[in-house]
């Protein structure tokens, strides 16, 4: 499949920065094909690591049963996001990834997603205490790996402008 090009190319971001955002980023809005063929978009947090974005889920759900009727999905992060009311426009830095997402089924790579995940969202937690918890809850967690196809990252014409 051949993704659409940025209409306003000079405003694209670098791949490196691109997946820079993606690393940073604390919450990510997922895009996916709802039920009765409406969107669902939902906030969640996430890891990227190795090239794939990871994050939990219940083992049901809205979330679970629309990647089982189509794994295709979009992946939004904002890293920044200024209004400049004085000049009605915004200074914005932003990611788009296309893909698609499965089950983490090797428990080694689920653990291992877990890890970085707590990692990530509880620095201040020991090893240990990381580890407790994934075991207390590794029976009802499921790990989805969102394989990315497609990257885009933009960044405002007045953020331009401005750096």
């Amino acid at each position: 499949m051949a993704f659409r090009q940025m209409r306003r190319a000079r405003q694209a971001l670098p791949e490196s920065e691109s997946r820079a955002i993606l690393k940073a980023g604390k919450t990510a809005v997922l895009a996916l094909s709802g039920d009765d063929g409406y969107p669902y978009a939902l906030p969640l947090n996430y890891v990227y690591a190795n090239g794939a974005v990871y994050f939990h889920s219940a083992k049901s759900g809205h979330k679970t049963d629309a990647i089982a009727r189509c794994d295709k999905a979009s992946l939004c992060v904002i890293a920044r996001d200024d209004v400049l009311p004085e000049k009605f426009t915004t200074l914005y830095k932003s990611v788009i990834a296309f893909g698609r997402i499965s089950a983490v089924k090797d428990e080694e790579e689920l653990r291992r997603a877990a890890r970085l995940l707590a990692e990530k969202y509880c620095p201040l937690s020991s090893a240990q205490e990381i580890t407790a918890e994934i075991e207390k809850y590794l029976p009802a967690l499921a790990v989805l790996r969102f394989d990315i196809e497609h990257l885009t990252g933009k960044q405002g014409a007045e953020f331009l402008q401005n750096t």
